[in-house]
């Protein structure tokens, strides 16, 4: 692959920079390496790749046709299901199946517009699917559906696993070894899917699936879960919740925030199946018009009807039994009742401002706000992150340790300058975070607060504060950092003391700038 092969739209000056380095490195390392760092060039100029990730049944594919705006991946059990598949953007629609050995054969979609549930091919041959959508949220990220992690398929499971270690390069070179591709491929955020049933081991499975997937522990900068199905939720079981699913959901989340973190930023409730038809266009007008018959019933008559999924099937009333099971398909109880209560509050609701209703209970921009602020925000030090991490493991791979001196020294003149201390932040975070550094709790939270959030006052612990008083906030705690980390720290938390207090004196001279 040639410089010019790997250079695409760069998440910005971090990702130039790496991407300097690795063509300037190029010249001076093995072909084996230095085609290792064509595909790190590659994949510094795509979009965000971020898998979503999780047990089976846990909603991701339907999480995934939400997120994209389309009911894409199928959701039942196939041979597709069974397989890692990339969407991304591309000018025309098109679904490859891409084969162990470098082969690609092109699918056409299903009949409903989604990849077909059966592929036609062996299977045990094929790497993944690569599905291009002119969807215009793929422009700037990837979104990878993947097997469920603790899948009784073991196949399915290292699929997940190994997360396209496969990876193909565009020049059709086959100069790198197992270890190689594995250090170029992969996912570089991760969105974990968990449902009420979230058990302990969810945080080894997270640990395990991002450190598979982005060749370096993660942390709450590139990772972020939502706790799908929260309409399923008993809400009386939840203390706090009087009765209520949604704050139910929530208080759950926070829960389960706990005991995900620091593996992730947040835990967002959602409901995948509303999301999907409410977005995806399967809420259509004639479900609409089934909802408004539905609230002119009886209101203790479909009460009786909405205690289980059963009783609304086969109730006999004017409303066809086949459009009452169709919008459980899409809405499910929870759904329906939502959507009934806002149609007997406003009578002249159109199906347009309907869908939007059912939007919002999904909980869908809440979780897409969060990628923007976890992700999007901070794609250019997640991409360079992830790209030095791949450049490291390269340079390891090669067995040749003057080569590896080589790329080391060229990392460390690239980090010490001013503009990648965003880095910096971004490895104390995972030091912080992983607990490699172990530091007081109150100092550990605000070291994730810092490195965690996009917005100043977010990062401040400030929201809404003015701009003098995070200025005069932001410089108090430079100082103190720089006061910890020279008198009251270990070696290893002054390293990380003196990566905060400069994130602090650099917020404090941007909000002065502005």
């Amino acid at each position: 692959m040639t410089a010019a092969a790997g250079q695409g739209r760069l998440a910005g000056p971090l990702s130039d920079s790496v991407a300097a380095l690795c063509r300037r490195l190029q010249s001076q390392v093995s072909p084996r390496t230095a085609a290792g760092f064509g595909e790190v060039l590659r994949r510094l100029g795509a979009p965000l790749q971020v898998a979503v990730a999780g047990r089976i049944k846990s909603g991701k594919s339907t999480l995934v046709n939400a997120l994209i705006g389309r009911r894409v991946a199928p959701t039942d059990v196939g041979e597709c299901t069974r397989l890692v598949t990339r969407f991304q953007y591309g000018t025309v629609d098109r679904v490859e199946v891409v084969f162990a050995d470098g082969r690609k054969q092109v699918l056409p979609f299903a009949a409903d517009g989604s990849i077909p549930a059966e592929l036609g091919v062996d299977i045990a041959e094929v790497s993944h699917l690569e599905a291009y959508l002119t969807n215009a949220v793929l422009q700037d990220m990837t979104v990878i559906d993947t097997p469920g992690l603790g899948s009784l398929d073991a196949a399915s499971v290292s699929r997940t696993e190994q997360l396209l270690g496969a990876a193909d390069l565009d020049d059709g070179s086959d100069d790198l070894d197992d270890t190689s591709r594995n250090a170029v491929a992969g996912a570089e955020a991760v969105l974990y899917v968990v449902t009420q049933g979230v058990r302990a081991d969810d945080q080894q499975a997270l640990a395990a699936f991002t450190a598979a997937t982005a060749s370096r522990e993660a942390g709450p900068v590139n990772a972020i879960a939502v706790l799908n199905k929260a309409d399923t939720i008993v809400a009386e079981t939840v203390a706090g919740a009087g009765g209520d699913v949604w704050k139910a959901a929530q208080l759950l989340a926070q829960k389960q925030a706990s005991t995900l973190k620091p593996r992730v930023a947040d835990v967002l409730p959602v409901i995948g199946l509303i999301a999907e038809s409410a977005e995806s266009g399967g809420f259509t007008s004639a479900d609409a018009e089934a909802l408004r018959q539905l609230a002119g019933l009886d209101e203790d008559v479909l009460e009786t009807m909405l205690v289980a999924a059963d009783l609304f099937t086969g109730w006999e009333c004017e409303v066809p039994a086949g459009v009452r099971l169709r919008l459980l398909e899409k809405l499910d109880l929870f759904g329906i009742r939502s959507a009934v209560a806002q149609i007997r509050a406003d009578p002249e609701l159109t199906t347009g401002a309907l869908r939007r209703k059912l939007l919002d209970f999904s909980g869908l921009d809440a979780v897409r706000h969060r990628l923007a602020v976890v992700f999007a925000a901070r794609a250019d030090g997640i991409k360079a992150a992830a790209a030095l991490a791949s450049v490291t493991a390269l340079a390891h791979a090669s067995g040749d340790p003057a080569e590896r001196q080589r790329v080391h020294d060229a990392i460390e003149v690239l980090l010490a300058r001013p503009e990648a201390h965003q880095l910096r932040l971004l490895e104390a975070l995972t030091l912080v975070a992983s607990g490699a550094v172990e530091m007081p709790e109150d100092l550990v939270e605000e070291v994730l607060r810092v490195g965690s959030n996009a917005e100043l006052g977010d990062q401040l612990g400030l929201p809404g504060a003015s701009r003098p008083e995070l200025a005069a906030h932001a410089l108090e705690r430079a100082g103190w950092w720089r006061s910890f980390a020279s008198f009251g720290a270990t070696p290893a938390q002054s390293r990380v003391a003196h990566v905060v207090h400069r994130a602090y004196f650099l917020i404090w001279q941007q909000i002065r700038e502005q």
